[in-house]
């Protein structure tokens, strides 16, 4: 059960028991919300390797050996939580 569905599904019964919405009336909303959230995703992840060079920015850890490598992004790391922090601020208020 791991899937977009189930996960958005479970996200919703998390909500609706928590009494943050009310069922029948806010529920549409929320689903409609959710459903652009995922389009919007699924379109940074479809495009978003052209346009932001996310992953192999100066400072993302990559070791390559014989057997094997190990690669971390540590600045690219850094760059999206920067992102997401001022995106939430701007949301929240």
């Amino acid at each position: 059960m791991n899937s977009p569905a189930a996960f958005v599904a479970g996200l919703l019964c998390v909500i609706m028991l928590m009494g943050v919405m009310d069922m029948p009336s806010d529920i549409g909303k929320t689903i409609m919300i959710f459903g652009l959230l995922l389009v919007v995703v699924g379109a940074v992840i479809h495009f978003g390797g052209r346009i932001l060079p996310l992953g192999h920015l100066p400072g993302d850890i990559f070791i390559g050996g014989e057997h094997g490598s190990f690669y971390f992004p540590v600045v690219s790391c850094i760059v999206i939580s920067i992102v997401l922090s001022v995106l939430a601020n701007i949301f929240m208020r």
